[in-house]
């Protein structure tokens, strides 16, 4: 067994249980903040490990390129898409601004 194999071995049921851990959060936490953060940060790292297994896989750089430029447009996108929804959501008055620590946003209103 070679050491692309035991990585490959570890890095995917590590990303899958991520990713699994993720989508349970998204789906059991109770409000939208803790619910983004949970589609967000698992699930990121969740593909991040997963590509990184399949990468260990890959015979050459050629084949490697794709699954780089797929976790840099994750790293890139995922928070603008969170950033941009609890904004929206802030905005129309759909979060719950008791349970806010800080609220930076409403400061001025």
């Amino acid at each position: 067994m070679s050491a692309g194999d035991v990585a490959t071995a570890v890095l995917l049921p590590a990303g899958a249980v991520f990713s699994a851990l993720g989508a349970l959060g998204a789906l059991r936490f109770p409000d939208l903040h803790t619910r983004l953060h949970a589609a967000t940060k698992p699930q990121t790292i969740g593909l991040l490990l997963i590509l990184a297994g399949v990468a260990a896989q890959a015979g050459s750089v050629s084949a490697v390129t794709p699954l780089i430029l797929v976790a840099f447009f994750q790293l890139l996108t995922a928070p603008i898409t969170a950033q941009t929804i609890g904004g929206a959501a802030y905005r129309a008055g759909v979060i719950d601004r008791a349970t806010l620590t800080v609220d930076d946003a409403g400061q001025g209103s």
